[in-house]
């Protein structure tokens, strides 16, 4: 099955919201975007950027804009998608057909469309600032490959290390869990992989 009918499958399911998806389908066909299939749901990209998703759920149905925090929102219609963790993603929910307005629907999107044209996205921020305690500190510097082995981690694995040590309470603590990472920081491994 190719992804178009991967997304008609998609939206002929037979449930209480068909209708209702069918219908922000048309309006968001009428745009610029194009129609992609990602994370089991139909997403709508302009030049290969993510602009909005439309999805029904249980007791709802909506579209997802991918970075609706820019929106200017003149209905007051946005929600957050999980307040204090999402950042950029916002949600228009709707619990049936009646509550479309087809233009207010395509003024979004099309203001949608135009953020994206500007190129308006948050990037994630990065904590890449690594403490790296002490005793660590001092075996890295006396050890060549381990400072090697240990540069090449990636920065999570990095800072795992460092708060394994650092967590320790007391100094012999910290000195037999530094005997415990030093052969796996050699094997370019992280603290936790043996769970992954």
């Amino acid at each position: 099955m190719d992804i178009e009918e991967k997304i008609d499958a998609y939206y002929s399911k037979n449930h209480k919201y068909k209708e209702g998806i069918a219908q922000l389908r048309e309006i968001a066909l009428k745009t610029q975007l194009a129609e992609t299939l990602k994370w089991g749901s139909p997403v709508y990209t302009f030049e290969n950027k993510n602009v909005l998703g439309i999805m029904a759920f249980k007791n709802h149905f909506g579209l997802w804009f991918f970075n609706g925090v820019f929106l200017s929102d003149p209905k007051g219609v946005l929600q957050n998608a999980q307040e204090g963790k999402t950042k950029s993603m916002r949600h228009w929910k709707f619990k049936a057909v009646s509550d479309i307005d087809n233009v207010d629907v395509l003024n979004y999107i099309e203001e949608a469309i135009a953020n994206q044209k500007k190129g308006l996205e948050l990037k994630p921020s990065r904590k890449t600032e690594i403490i790296i305690p002490e005793l660590l500190r001092e075996s890295l510097l006396a050890n060549t490959r381990l400072n090697e082995q240990f540069k090449a981690l990636s920065p999570y694995k990095q800072k795992d290390y460092s708060e394994y040590i650092e967590g320790a309470k007391q100094q012999k603590t910290k000195e037999s869990r530094l005997e415990k990472i030093i052969p796996m920081i050699l094997r370019g491994l992280g603290l936790n992989d043996k769970y992954k």
